[in-house]
């Protein structure tokens, strides 16, 4: 682990190291020193994962309106139009900027290949084999390393945003090899991505704890529609193994949905069948399980990849296939089980399409902020289109961080600020185990695919007890009381760093999920319809008088004027 003392001040501190975070950090200027934080080392992110692709108008029979009335019809009317249009036309010359990175796309003859998934009206997502995530970031993530200006800040875990007197963000404290440090800072980009770990089921790496989200909301800023959470119908299925995503396109290439009959139940329930929205197939399937098996958190249906053809299936989805053999599933021959998981968040830091957030000084991009392109339910492969868009968009703005520099602050002597860690009795960090398992938990059975008042203020009123002995844990006493003042360096006492590295990021995610698990429980029981990806069982039907945005900042939680409507919808 690095133990080298972190810069005490940027021109632009970047929290999070998806596509989001590595193509901000460079489309802005070279004259700016940037902070990169990750929270473990390139790449590892759930843009990493993202198998499907990235969507752009492309090809000559397409163009940016289908793609915009497309993202809108998804969108459930909580699409902001102005939002949708950039990002739209921006996606050709993002494309392009990929490209001449060198993210190898595939390529049919001389022209990139585009294949069609849900709720497109097109060919217009690439793709690189079924690794596109991988194929970005990894790239994003050479380039990075190669510039200069920018300082790698891995192993870091970022517990608190830093605000002025003026209520100005103007930094962050970070915890690191040991040691939490306040780092000061011209701008703070929110970039962590999102928060799929609150739910015991998702698609999300380990990493998706909805850091920036949270750090956000304790800071004052301004969040938007937290309870619209997009339900990934496909991921595997199988005792002990993860919930391994399976491709939207592995059903835009022709793969069936099946019960054990081999009936495409989903017809039943849309006309577009597999390739209806997300939502639509999520919860057909939920129902379909829970008015047939006993325990349908444990039942699957089937995905049957025959109809693509064996040579295609190769060609296209290597990694699905090595994935499922890893498991003892061979996906050109059996069919594949799978279920619904977490999987993107529309909602978080409200902002601008220049990344501006409520407060000044602090930015948000990706999964982590609320831009409007989504509403209340993502297009298929439009999020890693968002990062790159609205990461570039970035580079637009004028911050007021030239003169700033870089220094490093030197070691305080040993003792100046030393905290009681080795007082932090063994039972905390138990019980902060087994909540880190329970919390998610909770989530999937009040706050997951479909959702009722009873349950949610049932989940609500467990989670108050939490935070109520949350609160009154020694190692919160001892992490909520640093007081920003100059950059300072506070040496933690523990004669392994290692560990005490592990105990701070156990503390601080646990910390960040029990923020975010309450905000979208609120945010879920305020909301009385279905809309996109929040479906309640008591109240079903979508209303017009609910075509708004909901709104959270501290503890207040109300609705927004009404979302204007576009031709689109």
């Amino acid at each position: 682990m690095n133990s080298a003392p972190l810069p005490d001040r940027f021109d632009i501190l970047v929290i999070g190291s998806g596509a989001a975070g590595l193509y901000t950090a460079l489309r802005l200027p070279e004259r700016l020193r940037v902070g990169l934080v990750t929270k473990s080392r390139l790449p590892k992110s759930a843009s990493d994962w993202a198998q499907g692709g990235i969507a752009a108008a492309i090809d000559p029979d397409d163009a940016p309106a289908f793609h915009v009335a497309d993202t809108i019809a998804a969108g459930a009317g909580l699409c902001e139009p102005e939002a949708v249009r950039v990002l739209a036309e921006s996606a050709p010359d993002c494309v392009r900027a990929l490209v001449d990175l060198g993210v190898g796309f595939d390529r049919c003859g001389d022209r990139l290949a585009l294949t069609l998934e849900a709720a497109h009206s097109h060919r217009r997502v690439l793709h690189a084999a079924d690794t596109t995530g991988r194929a970005v970031v990894s790239t994003l993530s050479d380039r990075v390393q190669q510039r200069q200006n920018i300082s790698i800040l891995d192993d870091a875990f970022v517990l608190d945003l830093w605000l002025g007197s003026g209520g100005r963000c103007e930094g962050a404290a970070i915890a690191r090899a040991g040691r939490v440090q306040w780092v000061r800072a011209g701008a703070v980009v929110l970039a962590t991505g999102g928060g799929g770990q609150v739910f015991a089921k998702t698609t999300n790496p380990s990493v998706s704890t909805g850091d920036g989200v949270a750090m956000a909301w304790r800071s004052g800023a301004l969040l938007r529609d937290l309870e619209f959470f997009q339900f990934h119908p496909t991921a595997l299925a199988k005792a002990d193994a993860p919930s391994f995503l399976i491709s939207e396109a592995v059903r835009g290439e022709g793969a069936h949905l099946i019960d054990d009959t081999g009936h495409r139940f989903v017809f039943d329930d849309h006309p577009k069948g597999e390739l209806a929205p997300r939502d639509v197939v999520s919860r057909s399937i939920y129902r379909y399980l829970n008015d047939r098996v006993d325990d349908p958190a444990t039942a699957c249906v089937w995905l049957d990849l025959g109809p693509i053809g064996r040579d295609r299936v190769r060609a296209r989805f290597p990694n699905i296939i090595r994935k499922c053999q890893k498991w003892g599933i061979d996906i050109l021959i059996d069919r594949v089980p799978v279920s619904p998981a977490a999987h993107y968040w529309m909602g978080g830091v409200q902002t601008g399409v220049t990344g501006s957030t409520s407060i000044a000084g602090l930015y948000a991009v990706g999964e982590t902020a609320s831009t409007g392109v989504h509403g209340a339910n993502r297009l298929a492969s439009n999020s890693l289109l968002e990062c790159l868009v609205f990461g570039a968009k970035l580079a637009e703005v004028h911050f007021q961080t030239e003169g700033n520099g870089i220094s490093v602050a030197p070691p305080t002597e040993p003792g100046d600020c030393d905290l009681d860690w080795a007082a932090i009795p063994e039972s905390e960090w138990q019980w902060l185990a087994e909540l880190r398992d329970e919390l998610p938990r909770l989530l999937w059975r009040s706050a997951g695919i479909c959702r009722e008042a009873a349950s949610l203020d049932a989940a609500l009123a467990e989670i108050s007890q939490w935070r109520s002995r949350w609160q009154a844990l020694k190692v919160t006493q001892i992490l909520t009381e640093l007081t920003p003042g100059q950059p300072q360096l506070l040496v933690l006492p523990a004669d392994d760093t290692v560990l005490c590295s592990c105990q701070i990021a156990l503390w601080g995610e646990t910390r960040n999920l029990l923020d975010i698990g309450e905000l979208i429980l609120k945010s879920a029981r305020f909301r009385e319809e279905s809309r996109g990806g929040h479906f309640r069982s008591d109240f079903p039907d979508t209303r017009d008088d609910w075509r708004a945005h909901t709104l959270v900042e501290g503890d207040r939680v109300w609705r927004s004027r009404p979302v204007v409507r576009s031709d689109s919808t």
